[in-house]
């Protein structure tokens, strides 16, 4: 019988390939869906920039967050990803990645978050068992409910919430209310990007909108749910009396999400990924930067 590869059993790997390989599974260019609102969070906070060791230790409390999440979301998955076509690809399931590799980032991931939490203050250590339970209930949802949308936009919800706290170290009904669009915002683009694993994930048992309602419901239900974010960006922007940069940003962004959702119709979703993750990725920084400079307007 022949030995496994390096390749199949993920433990042959020299130490930059296979820091390749765990940036890869927790598709570290998605971050820019998530630090910018954590930022927006501290710089609405302190009216302005935050401390440097508030921002710094944010910042690693953010990484160490988003970095346990994907990969529990990917140990958890591991056997869903190995029976779908577009993720067996993947570092974990295609075996170029091993589960004890994992084991050990993500431990150091929760270690990096505990410590920056401890750092900051009081209640995000308070609040870290929470941020555990919602950062891996998501994959378990998605076997029962299909408000497995709402639990992912739960998670990236918390980002400016936890902005937001990393400077005052209290929750607070604006808190809530950034926290609230920005989960609007995610569940609505997660149901989207289901829709091009709807007929793979209804053969798999995944309860979500498309695989349990259909396509073209879950397009209008998407739809929904960002005109709800568009509404909560204005609210936001007169929360906080932002000035006109702010507004002209909201108007940007209902105008990206409205093309996002032209992108795609029922008969066709080619450009999906397209409308994903370079529209996603661009309402986040927009958001922002636009926010920061109305603070000042």
């Amino acid at each position: 019988m022949m030995a496994p590869s390096a390749a199949q059993d993920g433990s042959n790997h020299t130490m930059p390939n296979r820091l390749s390989l765990l940036l890869e599974n927790v598709r570290i260019e998605q971050a820019i869906f998530t630090l910018p609102f954590a930022y927006l969070g501290m710089t609405l906070a302190a009216r302005g920039a935050p401390s440097l060791a508030q921002f710094g230790w944010a910042t690693l409390a953010m990484v160490g967050a988003r970095t346990f999440a994907m990969n529990m979301n990917r140990v958890i998955d591991l056997d869903l990803d190995r029976r779908n076509p577009r993720a067996a690809g993947r570092p974990l399931p295609s075996g170029r990645l091993s589960l004890r590799a994992v084991y050990l980032y993500s431990g150091l991931s929760v270690l990096l978050l505990f410590f920056s939490a401890w750092q900051l203050n009081p209640l995000c250590v308070t609040l870290f068992p929470l941020a555990m339970l919602v950062f891996t209930g998501y994959s378990y949802v998605k076997r029962f409910s299909w408000l497995t949308h709402a639990v992912l936009g739960l998670a990236l919800g918390g980002a400016p919430v936890g902005g937001w706290i990393a400077v005052t170290g209290e929750l607070s009904w604006q808190a809530a209310l950034l926290g609230a669009t920005v989960m609007s915002w995610a569940t609505g683009f997660d149901i989207l990007y289901a829709c091009g694993d709807a007929a793979q994930d209804r053969a798999l048992g995944v309860k979500t909108i498309p695989a349990c309602f259909g396509v073209r419901t879950a397009l209008v239900v998407s739809a929904l749910v960002h005109l709800g974010t568009a509404g909560l960006l204005m609210s936001v922007g007169v929360a906080f009396s932002l000035g006109w940069p702010y507004w002209v940003a909201v108007a940007g962004v209902a105008g990206m999400l409205a093309y996002e959702h032209w992108l795609v119709s029922p008969n066709d979703l080619s450009r999906l990924n397209v409308a994903f993750f370079r529209m996603n990725g661009a309402i986040a920084v927009l958001i922002f930067v636009f926010a920061f400079a109305g603070l000042y307007t």
